[in-house]
């Protein structure tokens, strides 16, 4: 069985990673348009960099919780079988211990260059504007996707999307596009789909099912339960 696994902020929200927007609206206290477009960053690279830079340095003080560690485990039952997109820019599906993951959004921990197109691991600041390690061209920003880029991986999604027998979305609004149309073609190629969320999201109806709870909860019993039917089928 091929398995894609779409994860979004409600899976690394119970680390104590904030969700992508507030209730308000804002952006952990900012609006989008103030840190996540190419023309915020033009206009005031610094505040872009030093909000950035913040949520390096906290997202070091969190860890994986027990939907990445079920997510793992998938992992390495399936081997290639299994493909994690995750719209989120954290890193904790890797330290989790998945490998087969693709950061449609880019990644915290990664650094872009302007000057060469280089990426980068990065784990420091970059408000203080430090040279491209490839380049050394003072032109270092996140190397995370904004609004009005286009997303990392989007030829391999669709292809891996035409190949699945399941698409599972965890902790995902279903607003976001074009991840929140991935269901949509996971069904169009035959595919089963199944939401696990903590409630129904916009995109819902698109599910044969949909389980409602905490994502650390639900998924580790979906996976026990996927593993316990491979092993009784074999």
């Amino acid at each position: 069985m091929k398995i894609v696994v779409l994860t979004g902020a409600g899976i690394s929200a119970e680390s104590g990673v904030p969700t992508f927007r507030d209730a308000d609206g804002l952006w952990e206290g900012h609006r989008v348009e103030e840190v996540a477009t190419p023309e915020a960053y033009d206009m005031a690279p610094s505040t872009v960099h030093r909000f950035y830079d913040a949520r390096r340095s906290a997202l070091l003080m969190v860890q994986p919780n027990a939907a990445h560690h079920a997510l793992a485990r998938l992992e390495e039952a399936l081997g290639d079988d299994l493909l994690v997109v995750t719209q989120n820019i954290d890193d904790l599906h890797e330290r989790a211990g998945s490998r087969r993951v693709l950061h449609m959004h880019g990644e915290l921990l990664s650094a872009l260059c302007r000057a060469c197109d280089g990426r980068v691991r990065w784990d420091s600041d970059l408000v203080d504007l430090p040279p491209c390690p490839g380049c050394g061209v003072t032109e270092l920003r996140p190397d995370v996707v904004w609004f009005g880029e286009i997303p990392y991986g989007m030829d391999r999604i669709s292809v891996e999307l035409a190949r699945a027998d399941l698409f599972v979305s965890i902790g995902n609004s279903g607003a976001v596009y074009p991840a929140a149309g991935f269901v949509q073609q996971a069904l169009r190629y035959g595919a089963r789909t199944l939401e696990l969320n903590l409630e129904p999201s916009d995109g819902t109806p698109w599910f044969h099912e949909a389980r409602h709870g905490r994502a650390s909860e639900l998924v580790p019993h979906w996976v026990e339960e996927l593993l316990g039917t491979a092993q009784s089928a074999s």
